[in-house]
């Protein structure tokens, strides 16, 4: 069976696993999610998949800051650690598929409470970006 999102006479669905990979959520998160009513899927045969255009309304509600900013990638997610020495801080997020590292001064992780289990948002801003091949 071919996947709904190639099928030319369905333009703009999605599977439930390519969803959750743009959401950064697991496929049990979208099953509780449509069980709550929170997002809708279509069956194709034994198959589910959704329109891409609910699937970024959902990903322009969940990055919503409320404030304004000229950065463009932020993804929520839960601090793992934070290691602080006297002037610096590491702190490591897991946010969906990702692990986020930064480092940050001690005294604004302080203020930020930052601890492992707290929730937080890492957002990135870059004017430089390095990429290297896949083998």
């Amino acid at each position: 069976m071919t996947d709904p999102s190639d099928d030319p006479t369905r333009p703009g669905l999605l599977s439930i696993g390519e969803a959750a990979q743009a959401l950064g959520v697991s496929l049990d998160t979208l099953r509780r999610w449509e069980k709550a009513g929170r997002i809708s899927f279509e069956r194709d045969g034994s198959r589910r998949v959704i329109e891409a255009a609910e699937v970024a309304s959902l990903l322009r509600e969940r990055t919503a800051t409320g404030g304004r900013t000229s950065a463009r990638n932020r993804m929520e997610g839960i601090v793992l650690s934070v290691t602080r020495d006297k002037v610096m801080a590491q702190v490591e997020l897991a946010c969906g598929p990702f692990r986020i590292v930064s480092l940050m001064s001690r005294e604004a992780a302080d203020e930020l409470g930052l601890e492992p289990g707290v929730k937080a948002a890492a957002v990135v801003k870059s004017t430089n970006v390095v990429v290297e091949t896949v083998r």
